[in-house]
């Protein structure tokens, strides 16, 4: 397996001194921008700011409370958002599209030694009626992006969070063969 992807993790200790600069950020929604998508309809869109204007604060102000206690500290923010119809009517499996960019985007960020964390915690018809966005595009997800800061920034639940093992189930729990529960490995 390819250590990108086994060094990808959700970080909530962003260093609130550091930047992210335009050329990175720019890398990262390039990733994204290369993404899989169901008949190539491309469906994912963003909203972005950096720490200290005024996009940033509009994002930020959609964020739920447990995930503003951290975010603020982020170098930029981000909203996925879906396209859900195009020149062909309704788009079909958007949000595998925006999850997919989304993957992308969180692998070139560690690529990059930043740090990406997802957030489905936010206020998707703030972010909506915030942003005027048309009626057939819907924000799904947010991204803070940034470098990584010190644990002890953090409110004391979350740091017992942030350094606590990462574990994963094992392949014999998820993946199948013959019928339901029959694992494929053991």
């Amino acid at each position: 397996m390819n250590e990108l992807i086994s060094k990808r993790w959700s970080p909530r200790a962003f260093s609130a001194d550091a930047t992210v600069s335009d050329d990175e950020l720019r890398t990262v929604l390039e990733a994204g921008r290369w993404a899989p998508s169901h008949g190539n309809s491309q469906p994912a869109r963003f909203i972005a700011g950096h720490r200290g204007t005024e996009t940033f604060d509009a994002i930020f102000e959609t964020l739920t409370r447990g995930n503003r206690t951290w975010a603020l500290r982020a170098s930029v923010l981000l909203i996925g958002c879906v396209l859900t119809t195009d020149d062909r009517g309704d788009i079909p499996n958007v949000e595998f599209g925006l999850g997919l960019a989304m993957e992308n985007m969180a692998l070139q960020a560690v690529d990059l030694g930043l740090i990406a964390h997802m957030m489905g915690g936010f206020d998707k018809e703030a972010a909506h009626r915030t942003f005027a966005m048309p009626a057939d595009v819907r924000p799904l997800v947010a991204m803070a992006l940034g470098r990584h800061g010190d644990v002890s920034d953090l409110p004391e639940d979350l740091q017992a969070r942030e350094q606590r093992e990462r574990k994963r189930l094992p392949l014999s729990e998820t993946v199948f063969t013959g019928t339901w529960g029959q694992s494929q490995f053991s």
